[in-house]
């Protein structure tokens, strides 16, 4: 009798059952809640940090193919839109100062225009060349504003990216002159302020 109380008394089942809860605790022990969590935080990056690593090795494969391409915004820049306003001689420069206007409120920076006169000379000019010639060209190197040029001097006027011609002279040929570089002085924009015909008839192509 006492040799069976002694074998329900197995202590070794109840240590079973508490090698599960052990278990049971060792299981919770991975957590993985935080795991989840800290991938939560990465969310700005996403999943994709891992993916995003391979990303910048296919990025470096497009420069390769994107470095041919590179010639071709460079025929863009020797190639500027162009825009006629046509006006009377007489009104060409008051619609250059308009064209103007209009780029500065468009956003465009006071040093990206060049206006060139093929008749008389901007009153800003004029005033601006009474102090001598040095100070006044010394301006257009500083490209903080508006520059207003002679189309006579065009050779001397440096590129900016737009460039505003006021056709308010009636010698056609200054126009025929000053256009072609006017254009090359241009980088993305040329307004021409003037009749078309004679306009058109200087650049050698209708506008």
């Amino acid at each position: 009798m006492p040799l069976i109380s002694e074998e329900p008394q197995i202590p070794e089942s109840a240590q079973g059952p508490r090698v599960t809860p052990a278990t049971g605790r060792t299981a919770p022990t991975p957590r993985p809640v935080p795991g989840p969590r800290s991938a939560a935080t990465p969310r700005p990056g996403r999943p994709g940090p891992g993916p995003a690593r391979p990303a910048p090795p296919a990025q470096r494969a497009h420069p390769a193919p994107a470095a041919p391409a590179r010639p071709q915004p460079t025929e863009n820049r020797s190639a500027p839109q162009v825009q006629l306003i046509p006006a009377p001689a007489a009104g060409a420069l008051d619609a250059a100062e308009e064209a103007v206007d209009l780029l500065l409120e468009s956003g465009r920076a006071p040093g990206d225009i060049l206006v060139l006169t093929t008749g008389e000379q901007h009153p800003w000019a004029v005033h601006e060349l009474s102090f001598g010639e040095a100070a006044y060209w010394a301006q257009q190197d500083a490209g903080d504003d508006v520059f207003f040029a002679d189309a006579s001097a065009v050779d001397r006027a440096k590129p900016r990216p737009v460039v505003v011609v006021a056709a308010n002279g009636d010698a056609g040929d200054a126009v025929a002159r000053a256009l072609p570089v006017a254009r090359d002085r241009a980088a993305a924009l040329l307004i021409v302020c003037g009749d078309p015909q004679t306009i058109n008839s200087a650049l050698g192509a209708g506008v």
